[in-house]
């Protein structure tokens, strides 16, 4: 090869790697090239799926008599399930069992539950309330056999047992060789026994199999009369095993999606006011839960979907125990069943939950005992907290009063101080004569924050007590769900997003009573405290109007008791003014002045130290 051929092929090779490098693509490209060929293969990979659907559902026709036909059918057949074969056509047939509370419907296909009917309950339309229905529910194992993606939702399986009360629904994958389904419902219980037994299995499912996978999805039904207000409270739970209860936060989001990798106890499905929950005798290896709100749908609020893995023990006999309940979200039911299922009902966190658990639910379950009305427990219920409170209510009065009295003193500190730089000398002037004096500036405060668990544990309380569910009082229908006494279709755009398309009048009522009430109490609070001039517009005015707006779509009994709670504090400010005297306290307040402030502990010990360290107190 002579010279100038070398240079020839070296001058190309520097042409290619200049083009190559000046055309080599950016990041941005590469990473838009790879989801384009990403979202290319998901779609074929759906079509794939998508195909597989279709032929499994021809091949789940009538039987074809064409001899032909009929073996390819069964090829086709053999192709998708493996030796689930046989159990890849059928016809749909349904088995009851019930109790007195529940009438359960089985379906062979799949052998799962295809609805669930609770007896002692209606929807607000008046009719059966029903859990879940249809074919759209999926409850299945989904294994490898075979290399093949088995899900049982969509085989045939056989009854091998049926009583009123219980059946058992067998999956063949050959001549001993199954997967069993055992359903026995409880007397007089919400809980539906259900243990999957796994016969020759060991032969069939993949040896590499430790965990199972339980496909879980239904669609949830509005039940209610508010679909916004339920739909906030349909989501998923889960208790961990031997651990804690916490669920997908619902308020306000479209969807949501947890991966669990710990064991649990039980994962739930959750309504408003009733629950389908799956529980593990043993313990579930874990779960992916999920939901997606359904905002065009007019039937359902939400799709839920869970999958959750289910230790396998590779034998020829083995067995998971299972249960389900299906039934409402009452307190006292719940906890009876001493597996936490009673923290799925969202009575407010921490201190807000244990007003609600150790003191507001016991009380209202004892007068539920002898009053029929549930208007009139309200009632009750709201009169007994406040005569438990009003020494709280005195108290803060009391200290308001006496911050009022003082309000001359207060100004000629003012008037001795009137430069801003002079802030710090005022303050400490101003605090000096309220330690002669013995008045807590924060005095009329901490009752109040006292009694801030109690508000916040009602406001938890009423939306979630299944207790009130279409309870009428009055003009309202429904306790649980927002009272209207007009109501329009027309879309007003911001009303509608913001208010609604109904009036609530007790939330109007407890608008009205609050405005009254704060009025009362941010007049004293404005003639002893003059550096907050917005305190009082605030309060008074801006505070109601915006309950006005966030309590319409909530429930009657909620607004109904902030209502009676309002007007009987507003009585008990007025009862107490008739028997305080500001003069007597005034008189009391400058004996104080002449009184020996008696150190604390705490500044005979600062002192003391002092002492030690070599300095004198000043002298008086």
């Amino acid at each position: 090869m002579d010279r100038n051929s070398i240079i020839g092929i070296i001058v190309i090779a520097g042409i290619l790697i200049v083009w190559t490098t000046l055309n080599k693509p950016s990041e941005a490209e590469i990473e838009a090239a790879r989801i384009k060929k990403e979202s290319i293969e998901l779609v074929r990979q759906q079509e794939i799926v998508q195909q597989k659907i279709e032929e499994a559902a021809a091949l789940q026709n009538p039987k074809i008599e064409n001899p032909v036909e009929k073996a390819a059918q069964e090829n086709e057949l053999i192709n998708l399930y493996g030796s689930f074969a046989d159990a890849g056509t059928g016809t749909q047939e349904f088995i009851t069992i019930e109790n007195d509370l529940l009438k359960i419907k089985i379906s062979n296909k799949g052998g799962r539950v295809y609805s669930v009917e609770l007896k002692d309950y209606k929807t607000y339309a008046q009719k059966s309330l029903v859990l879940f229905d249809g074919d759209s529910t999926v409850f299945g194992l989904n294994f490898f056999s075979q290399n093949r993606s088995i899900i049982t939702n969509d085989l045939f399986f056989v009854p091998s047992e049926q009583h009123s009360q219980s059946v058992k629904m067998r999956l063949y994958a050959g001549a001993d060789k199954y997967i069993e389904y055992v359903y026995t419902l409880d007397p007089e219980s919400y809980i539906l026994d259900f243990d999957i037994n796994f016969v020759g299995m060991n032969e069939v499912v993949a040896s590499n199999i430790s965990v199972m996978d339980l496909k879980f999805s239904m669609y949830s039904p509005q039940q209610e009369k508010g679909a916004e207000n339920e739909s906030n409270y349909t989501t998923m739970g889960y208790k961990y095993y031997q651990g804690e209860v916490d669920a997908l936060t619902s308020r306000g989001k479209d969807e949501a999606r947890e991966e669990l990798n710990s064991k649990l106890k039980w994962v739930s499905f959750q309504q408003q006011f009733f629950s389908t929950i799956l529980v593990a005798d043993n313990y579930f290896a874990n779960a992916i839960i999920e939901f997606e709100s359904l905002e065009n749908s007019t039937e359902h609020l939400k799709h839920l979907k869970s999958t959750i893995g289910i230790p396998f023990e590779y034998n020829s006999k083995s067995t998971v125990p299972l249960s389900f309940y299906f039934g409402p979200n009452h307190y006292t039911t719940l906890k009876k069943y001493d597996l936490g299922f009673e923290e799925i009902i969202d009575l407010g966190w921490t201190i807000f939950g244990w007003v609600n658990r150790f003191a507001i639910i016991p009380v209202f379950n004892f007068l539920e005992k002898y009053i029929v009305n549930y208007g009139l427990i309200i009632l009750i219920l709201t009169i007994l907290i406040k005569v438990v409170l009003f020494p709280l209510t005195y108290k803060s009065y009391l200290s308001t009063a006496k911050m009022r009295v003082l309000k001359p003193e207060i100004e000629e500190i003012n008037k001795k101080f009137p430069k801003k730089e002079d802030a710090m000398k005022k303050q400490q002037a101003t605090m000096g004569m309220y330690k002669k004096v013995g008045v807590n500036p924060m005095g009329g405060c901490l009752p109040m924050l006292v009694q801030m668990p109690i508000l916040f544990a009602m406001f938890r309380f009423f939306p979630a007590s299944i207790e009130l569910r279409q309870k009428a009082f009055l003009w309202a229908d429904d306790l649980s769900s927002f009272d209207s006494i007009f109501s329009w279709d027309i879309d007003i755009p911001l009303i509608s997003s913001f208010y609604g398309n109904h009036i609530s009048l007790f939330t109007i009522l407890m608008a009205i009573a609050l405005v009254f009430s704060s009025r009362l109490n941010t007049g004293q609070m404005n003639d002893t405290n003059q550096q907050m001039p917005g305190m009082k517009f605030m309060m008074t005015y801006m505070m109601p109007v915006m309950m006005l707006f966030f309590f319409n779509n909530y429930a009657a009994g909620l607004s109904y008791y902030y209502f009676l709670s309002n007007v009987i504090t507003l009585g008990q400010t007025l009862f107490i003014r008739r028997f305080v005297d500001d003069d007597a306290i005034l008189k009391k307040l400058h004996e104080n002045k002449k009184k020996v402030v008696k150190k604390s502990k705490w500044q005979e010990r600062l002192e003391a130290a002092a002492k030690q360290k070599g300095y004198k107190s000043p002298k008086k």
